[in-house]
Formats: C-alpha cells, sequence, structure tokens
C-alpha cells in the first residue's frame, strides 16, 4: 500500500532551509514509528509531499499504520493511493473507470485533481476531461460540482498519477525533533494531558514531572496517562519521566503557612522545583494546564506571583480555554476517560484562598517554610525513560511473569483501549474449550481490582506489553498470587 503524506500548512512557508529540515525530520519519525508495523517500509520525498510505501497488505496491519500516521505531527493528511505512470489524459480517464465505474451507479459526483509539476494542461482540464468521460461511460446519475455524493479524487506530480482510495486527516502541527524541549507538570487530570498533547502538536519534545501527592496509586495512574500520550503521540523520540515526592513539602505547608495563602504557595514550590529539574535536563521551558480564573490560583495575580520563582520560561496552552473546551478535546485525544479516573488530590484546600497575592506577604509566610524539605524531595526525585516505567515503578516489576501460551485454567485481560480492540480484535486460535476473556480497559483497571477473584490466574494483555507490565506488578503488590503478561510477538497461541 502506498500512503501520500501531505505536510501541515505552515510548513510549506518556512524558508527553503527550514522547510528541508523540517521534511527531513517528518521522513524520519514516520519511518520511525512504522518499523514496528513493517520492517520494510520506506518513506520518501523531499518538498512538497511524502511517499510512504508498505510491504504488508494485511488489512489490520494497514489499519495500525493508518492509526499512527493520524497521530504524527506535522502531517495535514494522507491519502491511500495508487501511482501510475503519467502519460495521457485518455490513460487517466481509463484509470478513473475502473476504479470508479462501479461507484458512480445512479450517484452524482466530481471530480477533484490537485496537480504539481510542469504539464502542457491544467488541473481544470483534467477535471473536465474525465468528469465528461465518466458521465458518458458510467451509469452516473448526474455531474454535480457542489455536495457530490461520490468524490472522483486524482493527484498529478510530476510524471505521475495517483488514483486516491481514501483520505484522512492528520494531527497537523510541526514534527518532533524541529523545536526543543519543554517539561511538562503533568498531574494526571484534564488539563494538563492536554497542554501536553498541545506542546507535542507543536513539534516540542515534551518530558513530563509528576509531583506525587497521592502515593503509589496516584503515581500508578499518572504514568499510565503520559505511557498512552507517549505511545499515541511522541514514541519517536526519547523522552523522561520524572517523579518528585511532594507529600513532604504538603505537610510543611499545612502546618506552617496562613490558610488563605496555602494554593499559592503550594504552586510556587512545585514551580521551583520544576525549574531545578529542567535545568538539570537542559529544559528551558515548563508548561503548566492552568487556565486563567479556572480556580482561586490562576487569577492573573497570583499567577504573576507563581511565575516570579521561576527562571524557565512557563507556556500555559490552555490559557484562555474554558473547561468544557478541555474537557471535549481530552475526548478527541482519548485521554478523558484516564483523568475522570484519577481521583483529585487537593493537597492543600483553603477556606478563603486569597485570589490577589501579594509578593510581599507571601514572602512572608514562605520564610517560615523549612527549604530543606524542598531540597530533599529534589533530590529525591526519580527519572527514567518514559518506555522504562515499569522497571522502577515496583520491586514486583522483575517478578511479572511473561507467557507466550494460555491454558484453559486462564483469565485473559485485554486491557487495551477500545479503539484498539475494536482496530485489531484479538484472536486465539484454538478448537478447545474457550478460556474466560475480559475486556477492562487499563485505564478501568484499578478500579476494578476488588471485583477481580484473587483465587483465579490472570493474563494480562496489551500490543507492546508495556500498560499490561505496569498492571501485572500494581495487582502484585495488590495481593494477587497468580498474574502474568501475554506476549504474542510470535502469533496467538493457546496451550
Amino acid at each position: 500500500m502506498l500512503f501520500l503524506v501531505k505536510l501541515f500548512p505552515e510548513i510549506t512557508i518556512k524558508t527553503r532551509p527550514v522547510r528541508r529540515r523540517f521534511i527531513r525530520q517528518l521522513r524520519k519519525n514516520i519511518k520511525s514509528v512504522l518499523l514496528e508495523f513493517d520492517p520494510g517500509v520506506t518513506v520518501l520525498g523531499e518538498w512538497d509531499s511524502l511517499e510512504v510505501q508498505t510491504t504488508t497488505a494485511d488489512p489490520e496491519v494497514l489499519a495500525q499504520i493508518s492509526e499512527r500516521l493520524a497521530c504524527t505531527p506535522g502531517i495535514a493528511k494522507f491519502l491511500k493511493v495508487d501511482k501510475y505512470p503519467l502519460t495521457d489524459m485518455d490513460a487517466i480517464l481509463d484509470l478513473a473507470l475502473a476504479y470508479y465505474a462501479e461507484k458512480l451507479k445512479g450517484k452524482t459526483f466530481a471530480v477533484r485533481c490537485k496537480r504539481n509539476g510542469k504539464h502542457a494542461f491544467k488541473s481544470t482540464d483534467i477535471e473536465r476531461f474525465v468528469g465528461a468521460g465518466l458521465n458518458s461511460r458510467t451509469e452516473a446519475a448526474a455531474v454535480k460540482l457542489v455536495k457530490p455524493e461520490v468524490t472522483v479524487l486524482l493527484e498529478i506530480k510530476d510524471d505521475s498519477v495517483f488514483i486516491v482510495r481514501d483520505q484522512k486527516v492528520g494531527l497537523g502541527g510541526f514534527p518532533l525533533g524541529c523545536q526543543d524541549s519543554v517539561l511538562s507538570l503533568i498531574s494526571g487530570g484534564f488539563d494538563s494531558s492536554v497542554s501536553s498533547y498541545l506542546c507535542i502538536k507543536r513539534g516540542l519534545q515534551t518530558h513530563y514531572c509528576f509531583f506525587n501527592l497521592g502515593g503509589k496509586a496516584h503515581e500508578l495512574a499518572v504514568k499510565e496517562l503520559a505511557l498512552f500520550l507517549w505511545l499515541k503521540y511522541h514514541s519517536s523520540h526519547r523522552v523522561k519521566f520524572i517523579s518528585v515526592p511532594f507529600e513532604g513539602v504538603v505537610e510543611e505547608i499545612l502546618s506552617k503557612v496562613d490558610n488563605s495563602q496555602m494554593g499559592v504557595i503550594l504552586k510556587r514550590m512545585m514551580l521551583r522545583a520544576a525549574d531545578r529539574v529542567a535545568a538539570s535536563l537542559h529544559i528551558d521551558a515548563l508548561v503548566t494546564g492552568e487556565s486563567v480564573a479556572q480556580v482561586s490560583s490562576q487569577t492573573l495575580p497570583n499567577l504573576a506571583v507563581i511565575d516570579a520563582v521561576s527562571d524557565s520560561l512557563v507556556l500555559r496552552p490552555l490559557a484562555t480555554s474554558d473547561k468544557q473546551e478541555i474537557i471535549d478535546m481530552a475526548r478527541t485525544i482519548g485521554t478523558e476517560q484516564f483523568s475522570k479516573d484519577i481521583p483529585e488530590y487537593c493537597a492543600v484546600i483553603s477556606n478563603k484562598p486569597t485570589t490577589r497575592a501579594r509578593r510581599d506577604r507571601i514572602e512572608r509566610e514562605e520564610s517560615r517554610f523549612d527549604f530543606a524539605i524542598l531540597d530533599a524531595a529534589i533530590a529525591d526525585a526519580r527519572a527514567q525513560l518514559i518506555n522504562d516505567l515499569i522497571n522502577d515503578f515496583s520491586e514486583t516489576a522483575t517478578a511479572v511473569e511473561i507467557v507466550q501460551r494460555l491454558d484453559n485454567h486462564s483469565t485473559l485481560i485485554d486491557i487495551r483501549h477500545p479503539d484498539e480492540q475494536e482496530t485489531k480484535p484479538l484472536k486465539l486460535q484454538s478448537d478447545k474449550q474457550p478460556l474466560e476473556l475480559l475486556s477492562i480497559p487499563f485505564y478501568k483497571l484499578r478500579s476494578s481490582v476488588e471485583e477481580l477473584d484473587k483465587a483465579k490466574h490472570y493474563v494480562l494483555y496489551c500490543d507492546k506489553g508495556m500498560m499490561s507490565r505496569l498492571h501485572a506488578a500494581n495487582l502484585l503488590d495488590e495481593g494477587f498470587q497468580n498474574v502474568a503478561v501475554l506476549d504474542l510477538s510470535k502469533g496467538p497461541r493457546r496451550a
């Protein structure tokens, strides 16, 4: 299958050197994320579009490739096409007849042609010629230029003609690797996940910083959210996840700071810590999910006082977004279910929080704070590559059993996202009595633990094995004795 990838329009208006650099990076990123599906994939193109050629004809694999292209920053849209040598307009008409004759029966249609290169004809010449030929030589109802039932799509580039089978919208934005890195303060809520996504979409290599206020369960929930974002939107690049234990900082604030000032001071402590973490990673910008006036700490006066402690640039992609817009975007990018199931960890709750913090008052309150506690939290921060999250979550992670076969005494839990299950249904080859199969998406598995029978043998499955290992380790920590992870890299099998 051949895919024709169209660039995000803002790339095409860059200077020639910048445009070429962006396109080279996009080629590299596309190949990086598609190699797992097709080791023989090729990505070619230098200027106007890229040609992605796969060697597979498997519909499930092609669906996964399409999904990955749709989530790769820098792509405006991509077309499934067949490519032929360009000869004359009669040959183009013959190709259109072969592809569309059946589809046009009783339907109105229009021909749309995009052309690039030097030719003796214009795009409109092709549209008129092919449209007239299809109208007279098929059983089409009529030509209809506005809102036709079928649109015949053609692309002509230099000495090639492309018949478009299908087209899909891409993510847009800039290719990852063309911009600098940022450190996103991620809490697991709607706001921080969407703000992280917006930075990824803009081509920023986004690392994650998490302030742990709710213990191991909170950490697991945020790790799986960050892992989901990375796997779906920026797995072409290595990024880090940094976890900072902040319980001690919260206790110090609760015991030393005036009630009305606690929220602003907690944010200042987080920004101080993030600033130092970013400096250690040579990152110059922080990202937060704050939206102006959404909560008391996010008024303009409060944000100004909060930002005063940071030497880094602080980006707020959601500064003027309302909550419903943010939730709608979370739903679109796939993080809504994560955030809905993550409890709100309100570390400090003020009875009458200030909305107009004064810097002198805040600094006076902070003078009673023992900054050695903040230093200790930063020193105890744990940084790891995001694809290695499982190795640092729990000592039990290394004890998780990996199996390639299933028996009829096992209960298989498919923890993939529902979209993944629909795209690639799990097929187990066996003529024996079917084993018990449960479908529990990973973002719901934590809340479903109490419903599982600890006497049963559970085998968890996800495509890459990362999320399943993470949750298997958590189940072992919860007291489950018989937990394993299914590896189908060599094909689905039953014992």
